[in-house]
Order: structure tokens, then sequence, then C-alpha cells
């Protein structure tokens, strides 16, 4: 109804806009023909000596020829005028001999009028000439007139055929009208203006709202629509709302699973520190909608349950080893061995403290000893040796030491599951300072990797292991070097002399700068004052001080997996 009113309206204003400058397009050429008979009836040939040589009556010659001369153009009147303004002819041949009922002074005084004038036959379109003699004397003047009833007669004549036009035009326009009131139903679902207005108000507060990341995509890859939780994961900004996915986002697998060309449902995705799960749902008009949930709190307590069932599972066997080392220790007492029982002792004890001082020795960021503390505990249970390796030596001026904790954690997580199985399974850690340069080498004796595949392992959500009950794998490789390469530095994979990997862990600026002059210890390697090393070493000295760190060692702050 809106846009019939719309065509109602435009087809009125069309007509009125038409009719007016018709209006004075008829009046124009009811004066120019006005003008035209009084040029004609000024040179008509003898009247000029008719006007000089008879007087003004009504069968005068003058008056004679110019009702020959109205009678054959259709004029209203054909009115000549002697220099004085006195009539000659007219219509009404009571009016001849009269004064003209006009100011006759223009036209006697040699110029040519055109107007739209009232007179004493009512309301005409004038023309007045002056009328001269054979030496070019104004003698008189001829005025021409036809009657403004046929000019609108004229004009209104013109009004039915542009009503057939404005109507046929309002026909088209309700037509058009109609198909496009069609459609937008159709596009629409018959909904209102009204209800398409509630809905989007509610579409902004619902997608600003959820804790889920969401992304629209057009036909063409450009990024239609994304809420506040997406900009979040995928740190982006609102002035990338209209590009192309591709150039919003870095290459990698993230991109490629919201554009579509990695296919399946629930698909891992790494994203900075963070890890999502993308689903991509293709729509009618060519483009997709892409939902992101932020899974790394999940992975995270996924992380701290398998590190706790594994610490749950080392404190039971060693519990069994204590209470057979009770058993032994009370046979020797009831023997009456208490040498043996002593040196029995201090063995048992000496071998977990000598484990503890080997690490802080040359590891002195209290996270990463921990770490490899609990570490070597968990490696023991499952059969294998965790030993660092002869070059290590890392001073405790770590700018993030969580970050090292998250890649040694994973690194070496891998490293002990590939030697699962392995009668001599060896896992060897290597951590070093190369000026601010953080180099982390873990090698084991495992199967090795491919050279084929050493590029592919790298990739989210690419794993050999089975899922476990929290959620999916292959994460773990995928965050190492998205951390090696946030801090500008890069992760490798190799061979190990005699079979096995060797993974390689570059980050750069991962020290701080030494602060004040270092002391050289008599073990050749670089350390801070003793009070500093002896509180490190106290730390982690100890039985119970060691498994309380490895505790917390087998939970880091970022999940792993495996390859």
């Amino acid at each position: 109804m809106v846009q019939l009113a719309i065509a109602t309206g435009v087809a009125a204003l069309a007509t009125g806009l038409f009719l007016a400058p018709l209006s004075a397009e008829l009046d124009d050429q009811a004066m120019h023909r006005a003008l035209a008979i009084a040029q004609t009836t000024a040179v008509e040939p003898h009247l000029d000596d008719a006007l000089k040589s008879s007087r003004p009556t009504r069968h005068g010659p003058v008056q004679k020829e110019a009702e020959q001369i109205r009678d054959a153009t259709g004029a209203e009147y054909v009115v000549i005028m002697d220099n004085r303004g006195v009539r000659w002819s007219h219509t009404d041949p009571d009016e001849i001999g009269r004064h003209v009922s006009t100011d006759p002074s223009v036209a006697l005084s040699g110029k040519e009028v055109m107007q739209i004038d009232e007179g004493t036959l009512g309301r005409s379109a004038r023309g007045k000439v002056p009328l001269r003699d054979e030496d070019g004397k104004v003698i008189g003047a001829v005025s021409v007139g036809i009657a403004y009833e046929s000019v609108r007669g004229r004009l209104l004549s013109t009004v039915p055929e542009l009503l057939v036009y404005a109507a046929g035009s309002i026909a088209v326009g309700a037509l058009a009208a109609y198909l496009v009131a069609r459609r937008l139903q159709r596009r629409t679902h018959d909904l209102a203006f009204s209800d398409i207005s509630a809905l989007l108000t509610e579409r902004e507060a619902m997608l600003h709202g959820i804790r889920e990341g969401f992304v629209a995509l057009d036909k063409r890859g450009r990024i239609r629509l994304m809420n506040d939780e997406a900009q979040r994961l995928l740190d982006l900004c609102p002035e990338d709302t209209g590009r192309p996915l591709d150039e919003a986002l870095p290459p990698g697998r993230t991109t490629d699973v919201l554009a579509g060309r990695v296919s399946g449902a629930d698909l891992l995705a790494v994203s900075g520190h963070r890890v999502l799960v993308a689903n991509r749902m293709p729509t009618d008009d060519g483009g997709a909608v892409v939902t992101l949930r932020d899974r790394t709190e999940l992975e995270r307590l996924g992380r701290e349950l398998d590190g706790t069932r594994g610490l749950i599972d080392a404190l039971r066997a060693q519990d069994h080893e204590h209470a057979n080392r009770l058993h032994t220790l009370l046979g020797l007492l009831e023997l009456g061995l208490h040498e043996e029982a002593v040196e029995f002792v201090t063995q048992a004890v000496g071998v977990h403290r000598a484990t503890a001082e080997q690490v802080t020795e040359r590891i002195h960021d209290p996270l990463l000893a921990a770490l490899l503390v609990g570490k070597a505990t968990v490696a023991t249970e499952r059969g294998a040796s965790l030993s660092l390796s002869p070059q290590t030596d890392l001073p405790d001026r770590l700018v993030d030491p969580h970050c090292l904790v998250t890649v040694l954690g994973n690194l070496v997580d891998n490293a002990l599951d590939a030697t699962v199985g392995k009668r001599d399974a060896r896992v060897e850690v290597e951590l070093r300072a190369d000026g601010r340069t953080a180099v982390v080498q873990v090698c084991d004796n495992g199967p090795g990797v491919p050279e084929g595949r050493r590029a592919e392992i790298f990739t989210e959500g690419w794993t050999t292991k089975e899922a476990p009950s929290h959620g999916g794998r292959g994460i773990g490789l995928a965050l190492v070097r998205r951390l090696a390469e946030r801090y500008g530095g890069s992760v490798t994979v190799g061979d190990r002399d005699g079979g096995g990997a060797v993974f390689t862990v570059t980050v750069p600026d991962a020290l701080a700068e030494e602060i004040g002059a270092s002391t050289r210890e008599p073990s050749g390697r670089v350390g801070h004052t003793d009070a500093a090393v002896t509180g490190r070493r106290d730390h982690a000295r100890g039985t119970h001080h060691a498994d309380r760190a490895a505790g917390a060692a087998e939970a880091p702050d970022v999940p792993g997996g495996g390859r």
C-alpha cells in the first residue's frame, strides 16, 4: 500500500508538472498567432490609403477588410486604429469611431506587443503592431485578439488524455509494487518491518552476548559479521569486517578451517595461545557461518586430570616400593644388621636426592627444575630414564618461564610416549642459554619421525595416539611451534644418533639482561649470589618437596599432544 501510494503521488505530481508548462506554452502560441495575424494585416496593400482617404464607419473599406481577415483567420477581433487610438474596425460596429479600451501608445510608437489582457470583449491573447504608410511613418496600429476561452479549451481537452496516461502509469506502478511486495515477503518469510527490526535487535544482543565466537562469511570469503567473542579469539578488530578472510587472518590451519578448506565437525585449531573448536555450516547464498569455542581451559583441565592420574599411579607405585623398603628395613633390624640398615636407608634416600640436586645444579629456574624432577619420577615408574645432557646450563633469568614450561612439558611427554614398551627407553633433555636465546632440546630413542612427515606433525589435530577421555589430541606440538614463532623462534625435528628423534626449540630474547657482576663457581657455571642458589637448592631438595613439585609440574598451563 505504501508503494502504491507513492506511485499514485508520483503520477499526480508528474501530471501537474506537465500541465503547468503546457498552459504557458498554449498562451505563448496564442499570442504569437495573434501577432502574426496583426503583422499580416498591417502589410495589407491599400490599407494605409483607405485609412487616409476614408472615415471610420461600419461600412467603410477598413471595416470590410478587417472583417474579411477575422473570418479567414478565426480571430476574435481585428481592430485597426489611427494614430489617435480611434477604432476604424471592430466586431461590434457600434464601437467604431470610439477610442480603444487599452493603451495603444506602445504600438503607435513603432513597437510590437504580445500580451494577455482584458478588453471590451473580455480576456484575450493579443498582438499589436504599428501600421505604416509608404514612407514608413506610423499612421495607426493593428490589434488582433484570440479568445482566451479557446486557449483554455485546448488545455482542458488535453487533460483526459493525460489522465489516461497517468492511470496507465499508476497501473504499471501498482503491478510493480505488488511484485516487489511479494518478493520481499518471500525473502523476509512474511515478516513485517516491525518484526524484522525486533529480530535484528534480538540478533545483535544474542550474538554479542553469547560466549561462543560467531563469524559469518559471504560467498566471496569476506567477513560479513562477527561478534565480540570471535574478535577476541581470533585477535580481530571491527575494521576487519568486509575484508577477505585470508587477509584478516595469518595463513595456517585456523584460516583453512574457517575458509572451508578443511572439512569435518569439531575441528581443532590454534589461534595464538588458544585452543579452538570450529564448526562450519554453509548457507544458501554461498557463504558460511562458523562457530568457535574456546577449549583452552578444558584442555588445560584435561591435561591436569591426566597429570593427576599419572601422579596417582606414581604415588601408588612409590607406596608399594616404600612398603617393600620398610619390610626390608624391618628384617635388617630384626636380624640385628644395624649397619646394613643404615646403609640401606641412606642409599634409598640418596637416589632421589641425587636426582633433585642434579637438576637444580644445572637448571636454576624453580618451575623448570620442578617440572623435570616430577617428569623424572614419572619416567622411572614408566620404565624409562630421564637425564640431563652435560651441556645443560640455564640461569634464573627467564622472562616468561611458563612458556618454556609448556614447551618442555609437551616435548618430554611426547618423548616418553614414543618410548613406551622399549626395554632401554631413554629421554635426554638439554636446556641452555645462548646469549639471551633459550635453547630446548629433547631427544629419545623411540621410532623417530619419518622425514616426509616432519612438517605434518606440527599441524593442529595430527596425532597417532588414541583420544583421551577429556577430548582430542594433536595440540601439543602445534602449541610448541606457535609459542616458539610468537617469540620469533623456531622448532625443528631431526634424527638421533642410534635411532630416535631430536626436537630442538629456540626462543630468542627468552632471558633478561644479567644485572650486576656474576660469580664463577668451581663447577664452571655462572651463578648468582650463594644465598639465591642455596635457596633454590633447598626448594628442590628432599623427597617430600620434590614430589610436591612434581605434582605441580604435571599440569602445565597449556595442554599437550603427541606425535
